[in-house]
């Protein structure tokens, strides 16, 4: 007998936010001859709508919730949005070195790396028709989903650097389902990230796929023989992995949420639902992978898949809500969190970072608008986060980067750093559909002159050293 668990998303008040989908399950499996019923169907509910819960509490509260019911011991489990990271936060605190009680996790629409949304604060969030439908946002929630969040930063990093290649261990197989269409009904004038291209109006497709890199970017010294440091210009690329492969599936015509055009609220219960299909039809397979080799399988069929998917809907027209016909286009993107620290530990707040392009190493080399957003962590000011328009950069190829950080004076400061443009950085860094984590690691230069021994003399006794300068002293 097969058991589903249903886990819902943020700021959700009621169980309707399931829709038709429970239920088309129960249906469908009846007509394939597959062992499920609604009553092995449990629907999750959390809180998440108060500002002192927190996604680490969400997480505890479900552990608790799997131990009342010892009888889920090999589940599959269907998320939306912020559910996503939840079961994954519980997955790493709580079954990362057991058997994990979920067979499947498909996640649908998981903000996994955050979303934009986020910083625009629980005013105004509660306010988006695609977001809340009125319900005031909470900020604990609110402050993991932020972009470039510690505690994102923290999952996600793990994730993909884990050599246990962890969902493996625990013979868990993740999923991806993510829609790229903006129901433009639910389209805010006011906050244009709920119709940005590129995501479902809320989370951006780079943003819930799991297939991510992570680059450790390190500012090269010499220790001289003295034991004094030289500082260099050049960022040498210390550390680099890839996460294992998961399947990502990008369906047609599908947003965040909406009875309309919601990855998980437009599907109704009717097995003859033309619109919820391909949602449905996908979940089962996902259901189906039993093996290491079906996963594999899986994997380059929703490549596919959503390669076709994105070259049908690249361009969009749309007359019935403007004066006038617009055309958008629905190019593919990359997302970028940079993370700017010292070698003792301490976060850089203040820099620049300068992108340069091809083989002149060039800022000016890049296409116009190549950049479509930039967002500082409101929490963590030494984390930025990019969005590239990926389409535009392909024929770039080679890609560099320089930082500019401060202080640049003065007994404790930062040298400006480089590396230089190169076709590895670039697949390194920008991948379709995808989220790189980039931590750069400045050297802290200390002055000797911030601590001195000096002699006992009549001299010594009258220094005034209030004047002592940096220049000409080695540096530690």
């Amino acid at each position: 007998m097969k058991t589903i668990v249903f886990i819902h998303g943020w700021s959700v008040t009621n169980l309707n936010t399931y829709g038709g989908l429970p239920e088309r399950m129960a249906a469908e499996a009846a007509v394939r001859g597959m062992a499920l019923t609604v009553e092995s169907i449990f629907l999750g509910r959390y809180i998440s709508f108060h500002d002192e819960v927190t996604l680490g509490d969400i997480a505890r509260a479900l552990q608790a919730a799997l131990e009342d019911r010892p009888q889920l011991t090999d589940f599959v489990c269907i998320t939306h949005s912020t559910g996503g990271p939840v079961v994954r936060l519980w997955w790493e605190t709580y079954a990362a070195d057991k058997k994990s009680p979920i067979s499947h996790l498909i996640m649908l629409a998981p903000a996994n790396f955050g979303s934009a949304l986020a910083q625009l604060g629980k005013g105004k969030l509660s306010r988006l028709k695609s977001f809340f439908e009125g319900v005031e946002p909470g900020q604990g929630v609110l402050d993991w989903l932020e972009l470039g969040s510690d505690a994102a930063w923290t999952l996600n990093s793990n994730w993909i650097q884990n050599g246990r290649k962890q969902f493996g261990k625990s013979k868990t197989f993740p999923f991806v389902l993510i829609g790229q269409s903006i129901d433009r009904a639910l389209y805010d004038h006011v906050n244009s990230y709920t119709g940005e291209l590129g995501s479902d109006g809320v989370v951006r497709t780079a943003a819930a796929n799991l297939n991510a890199n992570y680059l450790q970017l390190k500012q090269d010294i010499t220790v001289m023989a003295n034991q004094a440091v030289q500082v260099h210009n050049t960022l040498t690329a210390a550390l680099t992995s890839a996460s294992q492969k998961v399947p990502l599936l990008v369906l047609g015509g599908k947003s965040h949420s909406g009875s309309k055009m919601g990855i998980m609220a437009s599907v109704a219960r009717q097995t003859d639902d033309a619109d919820g299909s391909q949602t449905v039809e996908a979940i089962l397979a996902c259901m189906n992978v039993e093996t290491g080799m079906d996963y594999a399988r899986l994997y380059t069929k929703f490549a596919r898949e959503t390669q076709a998917v994105q070259k049908a809907e690249r361009f969009e027209e749309e007359t019935t809500l403007f004066l006038f016909k617009n055309t958008f286009i629905h190019d593919l993107y990359s997302q970028v969190i940079f993370r700017v620290c010292d070698h003792e530990g301490h976060p850089v707040t203040d820099y620049d970072l300068i992108f340069t392009a091809g083989p002149e190493d060039n800022p000016n080399h890049f296409p116009q608008d190549f950049v479509v957003d930039r967002q500082r962590n409101s929490h963590n000011l030494n984390t930025v986060t990019y969005y590239f328009n990926y389409t535009i950069l392909k024929d770039v190829k080679q890609l560099g980067l320089r930082v500019l950080p401060r202080p640049d004076k003065g007994f404790v400061r930062y040298y400006p750093c480089q590396i230089k443009a190169s076709e590895v950085l670039f697949k390194l860094v920008l991948q379709p559909n995808a989220t790189a984590m980039i931590d750069i690691v400045l050297h802290r230069a200390v002055s000797r002159e911030v601590f001195a021994l000096e002699p006992t003399t009549p001299a010594a006794l009258g220094l005034d050293f209030s004047e002592v300068s940096w220049e000409g002293k080695p540096i530690i």
